[in-house]
């Protein structure tokens, strides 16, 4: 396997310049937290899985965007990939170390943003409930 985009031209204790446009932890990044990224690395964090299996816990993605998903994430080194030699191959899909490194606070958010809704909030039941739970400071005025 190949070493991810993390270890780049950065030796201990130095950082990337994330804010520069040619940064590539900016680019990890992009991936991480892109749409189907971030639910590839969340259905993932209970174990490996194959890519069929992939497809059903990601719902919505097409096949064409999660193997394109999952090229770019292995190649950035957060998952690994397992191919058996069978007819047709069976590709099976992992997180490595720094997958769930970074798959951890997905979770998280993942896991607070389903408390904070609740059991029963449908999109048009979550603006009106919205209105109740926020409490709007007032409005600070020089």
């Amino acid at each position: 396997m190949t070493e991810g985009v993390q270890g780049r031209g950065v030796g201990t204790g130095q950082r990337y310049e994330v804010f520069h446009t040619d940064c590539p932890a900016r680019e990890v990044a992009g991936h991480v937290t892109s749409k189907w990224g971030s639910w590839v690395l969340i259905s993932l964090r209970h174990g490996s899985l194959r890519f069929y299996e992939l497809r059903e816990s990601v719902q919505g993605i097409s096949e064409k965007m999660l193997a394109q998903t999952l090229r770019t994430l292995v190649q950035d080194g957060l998952l690994w990939r397992e191919v058996e030699p069978t007819t047709p191959p069976q590709v099976t899909y992992g997180l490595t170390d720094f997958g769930k490194e970074l798959g951890a606070p997905l979770s998280e958010l993942l896991d607070r943003i389903t408390r904070r809704l609740g059991p029963h909030d449908s999109p048009g039941h979550r603006d009106e409930v919205s209105r109740d739970r926020v409490s709007r400071p007032p409005a600070h005025r020089p």
